[in-house]
């Protein structure tokens, strides 16, 4: 578990958004941001975690955290 704070560049806010909208949003949201730079984005759906640790493996864009706040699961991500 990580416990240092991690500062976010941006955020991206998917509640209430079903698959694979998350992805598609946060691949947007990537594409706009520098390298290194991190998003936090939040996301309602179920299938979120498993779909955004592919999409970090697929895309080699770093998922450095990912936790439940409630009924939100909440991710960071690093841009490569």
């Amino acid at each position: 578990m990580m416990m240092d704070v991690i500062k976010e560049d941006k955020v991206l806010d998917c509640s209430g958004m079903l698959c694979p909208m998350p992805v598609v949003k946060t691949s947007k949201a990537m594409k706009e941001m520098q390298s290194g730079q991190i998003l936090k984005m939040i996301a309602t759906d179920p299938g979120a975690p498993p779909d955004m640790e592919a999409w970090s493996r697929q895309t080699g864009n770093e998922l450095l955290s990912s936790m439940t706040e409630g009924d939100k699961f909440v991710f960071y991500l690093k841009k490569k």
